[in-house]
């Protein structure tokens, strides 16, 4: 007879050469609050799609010079045998699209309109960066103090950002721009141009994500972790760029993706108006600019640059919005 704790046969969950069938448990794995977003973001295809636009805009810019001599024409060397002498426009059909020329070429040069496409990307993209930097820049440093010291601090930098949001942007630029001279310290005046689009845009949008980063700050200052940094002894300096900076990640991130867009588009209209860069340097704007006079006739200048601009854009935005959901799923 056999109690109710002995068995018969062979031990339970083992094998006949006594070996055990029963699984280790498991080890659980910690995720990171990166791969959690990445997971998030990877779920979004539209999101992701418009990722890999940007990838591929980003590249076009940067391998322009490649591209050009492999499927275009040198950017600004001329082809008047490709303009129709008595109509003054491209020869064949939608802007001069042919083989040779895959975006056809400009009424006034017969330039090849592919290599402007892509040099006038690297004026946009470069712009669009830079004035990101700038704002983000100055306004993550600016909006930080404000939310963490408060008091008079908060007073002054919350009037500064009133003030420069109600503060004409595109007639200061225009002004700006107009008269900086051709050349300074030794800089050409493409350079130079570049280089105040991308102060002017960027100086007068941090305001933005100054309030934003306000917004933030002024909740975690709050926070336990700021009151234990605080009474080990922390300085003020090391609980705002080591404490509450890293908190405000993705917020940054999230802004810095949608912003870009908005630079692009700022790039564009100063350039539309004459305010950008010069010809012979390309821009998508200017582009625009020369084909308001030939539209009627030509439609495809208008459309190439114009599609340029609307694919950019979008690209930029659906990747933000899939980024702040993936970052912040509360939020929605």
């Amino acid at each position: 007879m056999t109690t109710p704790t002995e068995t018969s046969g062979p031990a339970a969950g083992a094998q006949p050469d006594g070996s055990s069938t029963t699984e280790p448990p498991k080890k659980i794995e910690g995720r990171s609050p990166g791969r959690i977003a990445w997971e998030r973001l990877k779920r979004d295809k539209v999101a992701l799609a418009g990722g890999a636009v940007v990838i591929l805009l980003i590249l076009a810019a940067v391998l322009a010079p490649v591209l050009t001599a492999l499927f275009g024409h040198p950017v600004d060397e001329p082809h008047p045998d490709q303009i129709n002498p008595d109509l003054g426009l491209p020869k064949g059909s939608f802007g001069g699209i042919s083989g040779d020329y895959l975006l056809g070429v400009d009424p006034t040069f017969g330039r090849d309109v592919f290599s402007r496409i892509l040099y006038g990307a690297r004026i946009s993209l470069l712009v669009a960066l830079g004035a990101a930097v700038v704002a983000i820049t100055i306004g993550v440093v600016l909006g930080i103090m404000a939310g963490y010291f408060g008091g008079w601090v908060d007073s002054v930098i919350s009037r500064v950002m009133d003030v420069l949001l109600a503060f004409p942007q595109l007639l200061f630029s225009i002004a700006l721009v107009s008269v900086i001279p051709n050349s300074v310290l030794g800089l050409g005046d493409t350079t130079v141009r570049v280089m105040v689009l991308m102060t002017v845009i960027g100086f007068f949008g941090w305001p933005y994500i100054g309030r934003i980063v306000r917004g933030q700050a002024m909740s975690l200052r709050e926070r336990e972790f700021v009151d234990a940094a605080r009474s080990l002894g922390a300085g003020r300096a090391h609980i705002l760029f080591r404490e509450l900076l890293p908190n405000l990640v993705a917020p940054i991130l999230v802004y810095t993706t949608l912003i870009i867009p908005t630079n692009i588009l700022n790039e564009a209209a100063l350039s539309f108006l004459g305010a950008g860069v010069r010809p012979p340097t390309p821009s998508w704007g200017q582009m625009l600019s020369d084909a308001v006079g030939i539209y009627q006739a030509d439609p495809t200048y208008m459309v190439i640059p114009g599609l340029a601009i609307f694919i950019t854009v979008l690209a930029f935005n659906l990747f933000g919005d899939g980024l702040r959901d993936a970052l912040d799923p509360k939020g929605n």
